[in-house]
């Protein structure tokens, strides 16, 4: 059986593939650098015997899904596991990032998950049993202030994984949300983060691989949504009972003061 990663080179995508790989999977592993995708499909065969084969691609490009989703079935009739990772964030007011990066942002967020799984979802039925991971955001239950749309996209893809989920729920496919909190990856450099913003994050940050090893343990026991971290599952919680009003002032707080 394989398993398919996007934004596999590193963080969250990578800990998943290895530990993905640790369970017996085969590995897809598509992202846009080439020379880490190669090292992580070496690593996978010398520590788990597995076989990983990897498409270096800009999956924001335009017919990046449908790329991925013809090669994937050219690597394989087995496969059982879609991870939909790849994404990124920016920091920042709306009406001061730039239009076409925010653009770029969800459309990775969010266009190229729905194209992808509904591309592959003809194959995962093809299997005995098959799994959906869409990797969101503790950002997907609540606004943000400075993270307004990323945090919009997470909540879309926790959104429509709720829904995709209960269409499925008679066939052969299980489907995951998982909504990591801060995480000790590359994501706040890439979202533009200042380093106080930075050093505020890191003293509650889960490492990709503890985070990774709920999102797969959940993902293979079928659960429906997954929040690492006890103070991260108690915040998402206090979302649905906390009023916005509220919620919002104390994530400007936390995000704003730093622009």
């Amino acid at each position: 059986m394989y398993a398919l990663v996007t934004g596999a080179s590193r963080g969250i995508g990578r800990s998943i593939s290895l530990l993905l790989a640790r369970r017996g999977y085969d590995l897809l592993l598509v992202a846009r650098s080439e020379d880490q995708l190669t090292a992580l499909a070496e690593e996978i065969g010398q520590k788990h015997q597995r076989q990983a084969q990897v498409l270096a691609l800009d999956l924001a490009a335009p017919g990046a899904a449908e790329t991925v989703a013809t090669w994937a079935t050219q690597q394989t009739d087995q496969l059982a596991v879609l991870v939909n990772n790849a994404g990124y964030g920016l920091w920042g007011r709306f009406e001061q990032l730039s239009l076409a990066e925010q653009q770029n942002m969800l459309q990775l967020n969010m266009s190229l998950p729905v194209a992808l799984t509904h591309a592959l979802l003809p194959a995962l039925h093809r299997v005995p049993k098959a799994y959906i991971l869409n990797v969101a955001s503790t950002a997907a239950y609540q606004a943000v202030p400075s993270l307004s749309l990323y945090a919009a996209s997470k909540a879309f893809l926790l959104s429509f994984s709720r829904g995709l989920r209960y269409e499925l729920k008679s066939s052969n496919v299980s489907v995951t949300c998982l909504s990591p909190g801060a995480t000790t990856t590359s994501f706040a450099d890439r979202a533009g983060m200042g380093a106080e913003l930075q050093a505020t994050a890191n003293k509650v940050s889960m490492t990709p691989e503890a985070v990774a090893e709920a999102a797969v343990n959940g993902l293979l026991a079928g659960e429906a949504e997954i929040i690492p971290g006890v103070l991260n599952k108690v915040s998402a919680g206090l979302t649905s009972v906390v009023p916005k009003g509220i919620v919002e002032k104390i994530a400007a707080g936390i995000y704003e003061k730093y622009l």
